[in-house]
């Protein structure tokens, strides 16, 4: 279930199941991958980002359709270190990191 390196965006959806609205395998797959295996940074309103522990690439969860309940299916696309530096005001040395 890990990211692979040729993945650089995952989209939600939702589908409907026996009349109910449930989440497909890519949002379970999203959220599984935000709780247990990236690393959060930060966050802002409806976006957090996070680091891939595998291979320390940048990943943002945003959540694309909010104009729906609960702010939609989550989506998790690749964001480049300069955009996710900026974006999120850290830099590497402020987090004590050496990488």
């Amino acid at each position: 279930m890990k990211l692979r390196p040729t993945e650089t965006a995952l989209i939600g959806r939702w589908e409907i199941v026996n009349g109910q609205v449930r989440p497909d395998s890519t949002c379970q797959r999203v959220e599984w991958l935000a709780s247990r295996y990236l690393e959060k940074i930060a966050s802002s309103n409806w976006e957090t980002l996070f680091r891939d522990l595998g291979d320390g690439r940048y990943r943002e969860r945003t959540y694309p359709q909010s104009e729906m309940h609960a702010g939609g299916p989550p989506s998790l696309f690749e964001l480049r270190a300069e955009k996710a530096h900026a974006k999120y005001g850290f830099t590497e040395s402020a987090r004590g990191d050496s990488s």
